[in-house]
Parts: structure tokens; sequence; C-alpha cells
């Protein structure tokens, strides 16, 4: 079970619609509780708060999910939004037996509150239902935000055009209002033709720009951005336009004190077994957003939850030098502390012209050198998430478990790695991946680099919390 990212007992966490308010992160979220299995049992939504990403207070039930005839059968993703007096939620209201009623399976619906705790349903008086030539079933995840440059309201959601679910339709509408009460439908968003669907749209502002992110899964399975100027567009992509690898799902952003932070959700594996697809929901893992100077964007841990670990104790500097491979144990962390399943790792790397590839193991078996690993093929230009060694063929399912970063001899890389039971977060830069593993093999962690050199440094080992 994990001890520092958030996942409330017994369920596992969906689609988080967060919300700041003081010193205090709101998470409204969908808790499955895998009866059966995903979606298996109708959910609304509860709520978490937290100041740190370390200690968080549960508060229940925020809305409850309909009756089983409802429109509102499930409670699927919205918008959590402060406007006109109150407190306000649009979200989306799904029925899984309605489409074969002939009826739009999902709408937007619409709540109020007065101290984000306790909220009422407005029936039937904000329903924004699916507009003509819009596929009625995929109609959902709103967002809003206040537009003072036009004096209104924008609502963006995620669609895609009737037709077959294959067609690559997918696109971000939206409405405007003065009033949140009264909504003008605007038409296409963002309409790029390259995914089914859209899912999950996030629309802020940062300094000079503005930034458009939507979750997709008919291409790489995750998050992706645009950005652009203006809020009329153009959206452009930058280099890299995702914010982790494809086990890091459905994120949606918030901006308290300075820091904006991304909510997103690390899946589980089918039946708990490496070699199995990713499943919907799982566990919390906050990244917090960073821009760089040509306006495109990065994550990395925030400091308060970094901060939470226990004393940081310091590991000597090494170079490993290869024709072949070089491997070396670095650490070895106490099984005496959590089990020796929850830890974090620092380190500056440096390689020379010529290395081939570098990487680091955790929970690696000193013997037999069974681990996970974060694997550093220079010439690609990317790190990859895996197992080592990849036996017997295929030993770990990890499409998507990579991010490209540009590779360079001599040019420091600043790592930092969190392992919380079977959640491992590699932060290189500004770059992050999320990675779920099923089994412990060993305490060990360890480095290694193949035809070449590279050298550690300002390393530093915590296990456990504060």
């Amino acid at each position: 079970m994990n001890k520092l990212y958030y996942q409330f007992p017994g369920t596992w966490f969906g689609d988080c619609m967060p919300f700041g308010k003081g010193d205090t992160y709101f998470l409204f979220h969908q808790r499955d509780n895998r009866n059966p299995g995903p979606f298996g049992e109708p959910f609304g939504w509860d709520l978490a708060t937290t100041k740190d990403f370390v200690t968080y207070e549960d508060h229940g039930v925020a809305i409850p999910r309909g009756d089983y005839d409802a429109q509102d059968q499930f409670i699927f993703a919205g918008s959590v939004f402060e406007g006109e007096g109150r407190y306000h939620i649009f979200y989306t209201g799904y029925n899984r037996d309605y489409s074969a009623q002939g009826k739009a399976a999902q709408v937007l619906l619409h709540a109020v509150s007065d101290d984000l705790y306790h909220w009422e349903k407005t029936g039937d008086k904000v329903e924004l239902p699916p507009q003509p030539g819009y596929d009625p079933d995929e109609w959902r995840d709103p967002w809003i935000i206040r537009d003072d440059e036009h004096d209104r309201y924008v609502l963006v959601l995620g669609t895609r055009k009737a037709g077959p679910k294959e067609e690559q339709t997918g696109c971000t509408v939206w409405f405007t209002s003065t009033d949140l009460e009264h909504w003008e439908f605007q038409g296409d968003f963002w309409a790029p033709n390259i995914y089914t669907m859209h899912e999950m749209p996030d629309l802020f502002r940062m300094g000079d720009w503005w930034y458009h992110i939507v979750t997709e899964y008919s291409d790489k399975k995750k998050m992706v951005y645009r950005m652009s100027r203006s809020l009329e567009g153009p959206w452009t992509a930058p280099a890299d336009d995702a914010f982790d690898g494809s086990d890091y799902y459905a994120g949606r952003t918030f901006e308290l004190n300075g820091h904006r932070i991304l909510f997103g959700w690390v899946g589980t594996r089918e039946d708990n077994d490496d070699r199995k697809n990713f499943e919907w929901a799982g566990t919390f893992v906050p990244h917090e957003i960073v821009q760089h100077e040509d306006g495109s964007l990065g994550v990395k841990t925030p400091d308060t939850l970094w901060a939470a670990f226990a004393d940081r104790q310091p590991i000597d500097d090494c170079t490993l030098a290869a024709d072949g491979r070089e491997e070396r144990i670095i650490a070895t962390v106490d099984p005496s502390v959590d089990d020796g399943r929850l830890f974090s790792l620092e380190a500056d790397v440096t390689f020379t012209e010529g290395t081939r590839n570098f990487g680091i193991r955790f929970y690696e078996n000193e013997t037999t050198k069974e681990s996970y690993q974060f694997h550093f093929p220079v010439a690609e230009n990317r790190f990859i998430s895996e197992k080592n060694p990849n036996y017997i063929w295929f030993a770990f399912m990890n499409i998507g478990l990579e991010r490209p970063i540009a590779l360079n001899a001599g040019e420091p890389y600043h790592l930092r790695l969190i392992v919380d039971d079977t959640v491992a977060t590699l932060y290189v830069n500004d770059v992050a991946l999320n990675t779920r593993v099923c089994e412990h093999h060993g305490d060990a962690i360890g480095f290694y680099v193949t035809d070449g050199s590279a050298t550690l440094s300002n390393v530093s080992l915590a296990v456990g919390l504060r």
C-alpha cells in the first residue's frame, strides 16, 4: 500500500477535479471500488484535502451519484469553480443504460455550494446536452475559466463528432456565459482530427501564454498540450507536448499561491501483473508545472512532497567506464523502514562521448540482478521504464513508458527518483515518467553504463518519511 502518494483505502483514485482556497487543495475525485472491476459499481465524487501532498484529510462523499435510472447514475468528471458569489460544479452525468434506450448517455449537469463541502444539485436548471452533430455518448469533462478580457465565462469540454468510434474526430468544444446559468454554444474550440476523443480538457493562462491540455487514448494514451499567445489560437505544439508517459492519465491543473499543480493518476495493472495492460484509476501523483523561457512546460515534484522524506544520506560519487557493460550497486535500502518500499534517490549524471547507454536500477536482487530500471539509450534521445532482465520475454509491458530528452555528452542531468511501493516516478531535469511495478526483487539500487563512461555525483538516499 502506498504511504506517500494518495489512494483512499479500499478504493482506486480516478479522475480528479482540483480546486484551491487559502493554503488548502481540494481534491474532488472518483473512487472506484473495483466491484467487480473498473467501472463496475457506479460512483459519485468524494473529497480529500491537503496542504502539502503528504497528509490528507478525508471528507467522504461530495456529490452522491444518482439512482440507477437517473442521468447521473455515474458522476463523471467536471469542473469546480468560484463565481457569481457561490461555488459551482459542472459535472458529467453518465448513465450506461441510456444509449440502448435512445437517450444521450452523457449530459452536463450542475451543483452549487456556499462552503465547498456541502453541495446541492440544481437538477435541470442548468443542463448542457450534446449538440447536433456530436456523439451523444461522448460528451464530458467540462472545464470552466473566467475570461476577463471579454467579461465572460468559458466552458470547454471533450467530445467527438457523431459516427464510428474509430474516426479521428475528437475535439474540444466551447460555450460562453455571463452568469454561469445561460450558456451559448460556440462550436469547435480545438479540432485537430488526430485523436478519436478528447478527455479531461484543461485551459489556463501562465504568463503570456495560454495552454490547452487534453488526454487521449487512441495514439499514445497520454496527456498532451498546445500553447498559444491568444485564447482564440492558433494552438501550436512544442517539441515535447506531454507531461509524462502512458501510465499517467487524465490530469487537471490548479494554481494556488503561485504553484500550478497537475493532478493525475497512475493506473494499476490487470491482475497486478507486470506483463499486462494498464487499468483505469489507481494512485494520485502530483506534478508541479514549470514554465520554460520559450513557453514550453515541464514538471517537477512539489517541494513539500520531496521535503517530507527522512534525512538524506550522502553516497560517494562514482564513475563507471566500460567496453561492454559495467554495473555497480550504489546503495541498499533498509528493509526495516517501510519494508524498504518508500525511498527517494537524488543524483547528477554526466556521461562521455561515445557512451551507448546508462541507467538506474531499483528493487534489485544483488544475486540475480533482477530489477526495474530507467534506461537511457543515448543515441535515441529518450529514457524508458523497463525490467532487467526482460526474461522470459517479455517480462514487462511498457508501451508508452518512455519520455523524449536530448542526451548530450558532458552535460549534467539531475535525477530525482521516488519509489512508493508499486509506483515509481523519475524526474530528469523537468521531464517526468511514472511507472507501475508489481514485484519486489530486492533492496539494492544500482547504476550501469555501456560502451563508455558515466559519473554519478551529489548522490543521496532517503528512506521513509520524517
